[in-house]
C-alpha cells in the first residue's frame, strides 16, 4: 500500500475508534449520571464504651466526579433521629466502592439499631441503606 494511502486509512480507522469510543463513554456515563444518591453496601459497627459506637461504611457512587459527588453518610434511628453524621470533602471518583468511618457515635440505651443513609451533594440523602444491629443490645 502506498504511504499516502495507508496513511489517510490509518486516520480514517484511528477516526472511526475515536467516534465509537466516544459515543460508547458517554453514554456510559449519562446511565452513571442518571443515579442520584450513593448507595451503602455494608457496614460495621464495635462497640466503644456504654453509649458510644464506632462504623466503617462502605458507599458506591459511580457517579462520583469533582463537581458532583457523595459528600456524606449518617448513622440514624428507624424513627429518623440522627445520632453521627460524616462529611466527605472530595470525590472518590479514583476509589469506587469506598470505606470510611465514623467513630465516637453517642446512641441511647433504649435503641438497639441503627440505619446508614448516604448523602448526594446535588440531591441530598437517599439510596440504598444498610440497617446495623448495635452490640450488646
Amino acid at each position: 500500500m502506498p504511504p499516502m494511502i495507508r496513511h489517510r486509512f490509518c486516520l480514517l480507522s484511528f477516526a472511526l475508534f475515536a467516534q465509537t469510543f466516544a459515543s460508547h463513554t458517554a453514554l456510559a456515563a449519562e446511565e452513571v449520571s442518571a443515579q442520584k444518591y450513593p448507595d451503602v453496601l455494608s457496614a460495621t459497627v464495635q462497640a466503644r464504651g456504654a453509649d458510644s459506637f464506632d462504623f466503617d461504611v462502605t458507599v458506591s457512587s459511580p457517579y462520583d466526579s469533582p463537581r458532583r459527588y457523595a459528600d456524606a453518610f449518617r448513622a440514624m434511628g428507624r424513627d429518623g433521629t440522627v445520632f453521627g453524621e460524616r462529611t466527605l470533602f472530595h470525590d472518590h471518583a479514583g476509589e469506587q466502592p469506598f470505606t470510611r468511618d465514623l467513630y465516637g457515635v453517642k446512641i441511647p440505651p433504649g435503641v438497639r439499631a441503627v440505619v446508614i443513609q448516604g448523602r448526594d451533594q446535588k440531591y441530598g440523602y437517599g439510596g440504598k441503606t444498610v440497617e446495623v444491629v448495635l452490640p450488646g443490645r
